[in-house]
Parts: C-alpha cells; structure tokens; sequence
C-alpha cells in the first residue's frame, strides 16, 4: 500500500498527505507513482507470454503527469475524443499504440486520427465505417480497423457502465458482425485487422469475460475462414478494483481467460485497462468546514462536492473515507454524511457513514479517487477544479493547478450589446 499510516499521519508514500494539504490547500487529488507503475506492470507481467499492447484509458484519468507514466512504462492509449488523442501524444504515448474507441467520432477526429497514423479504430456501426471509409479514400490512405462487437452479455455491474447488453448504444450486434465485416473488407478505405469487445466498467467476477472472449474468439476464427486473416483481438477494459469489499478476478485467471480465447489464432492482443491501473493510485485530499449535529443525522460539511468526484451522486458509489490523522485507539465510531458545500441534496461523498471523532479543519481523504474523479470535475457552482499533485517517493510535484475563478470569468464575455 502506498497510502499508508505513519506516526498516527496518512502518507502518499514517503509524504504526510497533512504536508501536501499545507502546501497545496484543498481539495486536492493526490496521485502516488508507485501505484501507477505497480497496476500497470501487473497486466504485463500476468500476460507476458502474449506480449499486449496495454492501452491506458485516458477516460479515468487524463492528467498528463499520469499518461506520461503511462507512457515511460510502454504503454499505449485507449481514447474517445481527438482531444484525448491530443493529450496523449503530447505525454508520449506513440500514434502506433493508440486505439480509437467511442460511437460518435466524426469526420474532423478521423481525419487527424489517420493523419497521426493511429493503430486502429474500434468501428462501432455500419455508418461510421462507411464514413471513414470515406475519409480515409479521400486522403488516399486506409483505416486500420477493429470492428468492435456487442456480445450480448450482462457483465453484472451499475447499468451505466455496462456495455455488452443488446440494448445498450456501444458496438455491432453479433449476428450482424459477418456481414459488416465482409463490407470492411469491400469498402475501398478500410483495411480490417482486429475484433474488439468491451462489455462494461468494474466488473468483478469472471463469467462475463469469459463469455464474451469467447465469443470473441469464435467469431475471429469464422472470420479468418472467410477472408484475409485478422492481425489483432482487442479484449477492451481490465478488471474491477476493490472500493469496499469486492472481490475482483485476479489478473492471472483474466490472462487465462484471454489465453483460452485465442488458442489456435496467430494474433496479437490488445488491453485497454483504466479504472484498474489508477483507482487505487489516487485519493481525494479534502478539509472539513465544519460538524453539523441535527436530530435525525450528522454531517460533516467538507470542502470537496459533488463537482470534485461526481461518482456517489451519479452511480451511487460507495467510495472509502478515512481522517489523515489516525482516530485514537478505541474511538467510537458513529454514522454520519460527508457532504459538500454544492446546493444539491445529492451533494454528497457517503452517506450513514460509521466514522470516527470529527472536528472543524479536520483531514479526510477518499480513497479509491484515481479514476472517474478529477477526468468527471466541473465548475458548478462557480466552483474551481480541484489541484492534482503527483507524488514519487519523498517528491511532489504540482500537476495541475488550482483554478482561479477570476480566469474562469475572464474566459466569458459580455454580447456586444452589454458593453
């Protein structure tokens, strides 16, 4: 563990988080680097034999301080967005290791992908692959493609991140995939290489990934019988990670699965991990204003909202909390909500929490913040986004700094008529 208590301190590993507080106020995300590369050498380790490429989903977290550790470890990047693409490139990630996912690229973001020499795409739908076919015949080049299907799989997880249900919006059903496929391989702008699936986010048991490589891997192998031989299986997110006492598949029966899934194919293997290279890497540094005592409940009142780590409010997440100073030995804990400041009842970080002795200007952290916490922010309530702070041993480095709300007003205007 990198966050760890010491002398009765929270630490992100050699730094007393109290010390980063002092340094940098709060809120505050604070990222530990030895976690970052710990999640991420796990998967190599565990799928060494099959050489992946590892491509990090910026969408957990698109700091550039943690894709450019990322990056230095080899890694590739997994993006939604010609913004992420950007954002990618520019922490070091090559073009030749980034796979372009997402159902509504548009024709802008296809042509710079293809203009940077992306892996692939991970076409979603009929259309998009006949308009980047255009596009790409427009160019006088072709797109590399993966046809990302939808395997029809209830991956067990929150309905708004799951992925491989029939109804949901991501992927090419099935029963229609030979077909598209057989129009990929016609289409003058499309060179198809690899399948892809991705059925949804922290998933914690291994039924639906073996379901759904396995269907994966079925449909290569018709595929391959009927046309040029595909290059590539793209096997989408990793694992689950632990926020309160789940228990998710370790990387060795993942791999296995994989392993299983391709046995007889001569492709490569693309990951396409987030949430479980950084979850555990990064927690959110807040400072209580204040307790309030009610009749029917206690809150503590922190300085970090719903617009900081929007997760409890949006998926009902439960998400650990602790004190940076370590409750004294024997403290009664009683249930309380850790709530922000935001105008919203649902403004709120744990409800009926069993927590110890808070007081006015008192620490807390949440843990498990790394992902789907700082990438999610926003300024509601004219609130500034939150610091980010790197740590590496004793080092700290501020990577993204606090907003200054009179920037964020300068960045609007009066209509001419309001001069």
């Amino acid at each position: 563990m990198s966050f760890t208590y010491r002398d009765g301190q929270l630490h992100a590993e050699d730094v007393p988080l109290a010390a980063i507080a002092e340094r940098h106020g709060t809120p505050t995300y604070v990222y530990s680097t030895a976690v970052l590369r710990a999640r991420y050498r796990a998967y190599v380790d565990a799928f060494a034999d099959l050489a992946p490429v590892v491509c990090y989903a910026l969408k957990a977290n698109s700091n550039q301080a943690v894709i450019a550790t990322f990056a230095r470890e080899g890694a590739g990047a997994d993006i939604v967005s010609l913004g992420e693409m950007k954002r990618a490139l520019a922490a070091g990630i090559p073009a030749s290791r980034i796979v372009f996912a997402g159902v509504g690229k548009t024709a802008e973001e296809m042509r710079a992908a293809l203009a940077a020499g992306i892996m692939q795409f991970n076409v979603e739908s009929e259309p998009e692959l006949r308009m980047l076919s255009g596009v790409a015949e427009a160019m006088g080049t072709k797109a590399p493609v993966a046809l990302r299907v939808n395997p029809d799989v209830d991956a067990g997880t929150h309905a708004k991140i799951t992925t491989g249900k029939a109804e949901n919006k991501f992927g090419i059903e099935m029963a229609q995939a030979p077909d598209v496929a057989a129009l990929a391989r016609s289409l003058p702008g499309i060179a198809l290489e690899a399948l892809s699936v991705h059925i949804g986010s922290q998933l914690t048991a291994m039924a639906p990934f073996r379901t759904a490589f396995a269907r994966l891997g079925d449909l290569a192998r018709r595929l391959n019988a009927t046309g040029p031989r595909l290059r590539r299986l793209d096997f989408g997110g990793g694992v689950g990670v632990v926020y309160r006492d789940e228990t998710p598949p370790d990387l060795a029966a993942y791999a296995a699965a994989v392993r299983e899934a391709v046995a007889g194919l001569d492709v490569g293997i693309v990951l396409e991990p987030g949430r479980s290279l950084v979850a555990e890497a990064g927690v959110l540094l807040a400072r209580v204003i204040r307790v309030k005592e009610g009749t029917a409940k206690r809150f503590a009142i922190v300085d970090a909202a719903m617009n900081d780590l929007i997760r409890p409010t949006l998926y009902e997440a439960w998400m650990p909390i602790m004190p940076v100073r370590a409750p004294r030995e024997g403290a009664n804990l009683s249930p309380m909500d850790v709530v922000g400041p935001i105008c919203e009842t649902g403004d709120y970080l744990a409800k009926d929490r069993d927590m110890p002795p808070l007081a006015d200007g008192d620490l807390v952290v949440v843990g498990a913040a790394g992902a789907y916490g700082s990438a999610m922010g926003s300024t509601y309530n004219s609130r500034p986004l939150a610091a980010e702070v790197l740590v590496s041993g004793s080092r700290t480095a501020l990577v993204r700094p606090r907003e200054d709300i009179d920037a964020i007003i300068a960045r609007e205007s009066l209509a001419p008529w309001q001069a």
